[in-house]
């Protein structure tokens, strides 16, 4: 079985540094906001091209954290609008649900699955407060148009960069782009964690210094709340677990352009549309997305011969029972979107002889 995403290889790739890296926070008898966090927020900074990085729990809680300090800091407040496109993981929408502001779904673009920018002006109105744009699958969904709106309307541009860790847009890194970005480093993300695991990334400084506090009770000394915080903080382990597989992301990625590029040029078989690709340099391929309107019995024959696959993801969330407010919209693009898409196995560890096996079971469909 050619597995879809083998977690245990990608790991045992860096065996040693990783127990090394238990045994010091082990040793160190400090296992929360210490220095492996530190070590590993100026490094993702660093990375990402910000002056700020700050590590909480998860990918959910970065993006609930940017909005609610945005809240305290009174740039937005309860029953502002938030355009968000409908085509995402649910996440994207909890966040900005969780803190009483209004997600406004707008349609994606039918060949990248990001964010159609041709269609938020239309979707404006005077509570929008923000776009939080998602870079879907791990390609950058932020164009010129977009920064435009944004700065035309005076809207804060909000990255859900959970996917695109490294993915760059002129001269630019994910997570650089927009105002804030809320990162995810959920194991089967390109730079996973051993656990659940988050980071905000920033080049404001009071919004930086908001969300410190926000993520630890609203304190930033101890036993004096400035805020109605949240407990949200990367531990220790997970960070420095980070730190170790940061120093290795730029050959993920790599290897993952090197599975990706060779899907798109051996898989030829016609009722399969593959993924396109704005530029190379914009896409890090957390995940390769094909198209078909056989999904389903393709996913069967796959499974077959061999070859696991998922998709991401089978229900919008405007069809989500936790959104039944939004069950009566239609989103006819979105909606085909998750009806037909299927994501291949793809891994910087994933062998040339797997993927020479998966395009041409593929191929041989039908």
């Amino acid at each position: 079985m050619i597995k879809f995403l083998d977690l245990q290889k990608i790991n045992a790739q860096y065996e040693k540094e990783l127990k090394e890296a238990s045994n010091r926070v082990i040793d160190s008898g400090w296992y929360l906001m210490g220095k492996e966090l530190n070590d590993f927020e100026q490094n993702y900074a660093s990375f990402c091209g910000v002056k700020y990085a700050l590590g909480v729990a998860n990918g959910l809680d970065a993006l609930r954290l940017i909005f609610k300090a945005y809240i305290e800091l009174g740039v937005m407040q309860k029953g502002d609008e938030v355009i968000v496109p409908s085509n995402t993981y649910i996440a994207s929408l909890l966040a900005i649900s969780d803190n009483d502001l209004i997600p406004v779904l707008v349609e994606p673009n039918n060949e990248t699955f990001n964010l159609d920018s041709r269609l938020i002006e239309n979707a404006i109105t005077s509570k929008t407060k923000a776009i939080l744009t998602v870079h879907l699958y791990g390609q950058i969904s932020i164009d010129q148009q977009m920064l435009d709106i944004c700065s035309k309307y005076n809207l804060k541009l909000i990255e859900d960069a959970a996917q695109s860790h490294g993915a760059q847009s002129k001269g630019k890194t994910s997570g650089s782009i927009g105002d804030a970005a809320g990162h995810s480093f959920y194991p089967g993300k390109n730079l996973g964690a051993l656990g659940d695991a988050g980071a905000v990334t920033t080049n404001d400084k009071v919004l930086a210094n908001t969300i410190d506090a926000l993520r630890n009770y609203g304190s930033h000394k101890k036993y004096e709340n400035e805020y109605q915080g949240l407990n949200s903080r990367l531990d220790e382990l997970q960070a420095a677990f980070l730190d170790v597989k940061l120093k290795h992301i730029q050959q993920d990625i790599k290897g993952r352009r090197r599975v990706a590029n060779y899907y798109l040029k051996n898989i030829k078989n016609q009722s399969i549309i593959l993924p396109k690709v704005v530029n190379e340099e914009g896409h890090v391929w957390h995940l390769f997305v094909i198209k078909t309107k056989e999904r389903d019995d393709l996913q069967k024959y796959l499974l077959k011969n061999g070859v696991q696959t998922l998709i991401h993801y089978p229900i919008p969330p405007h069809k989500q029972k936790a959104y039944i407010e939004y069950n009566h919209l239609n989103f006819p693009i979105t909606e085909q979107i998750h009806n037909e898409v299927l994501s291949l196995p793809l891994s910087a560890v994933i062998t040339g002889e797997e993927i020479e096996k998966v395009a041409i079971i593929l191929n041989n469909y039908k």
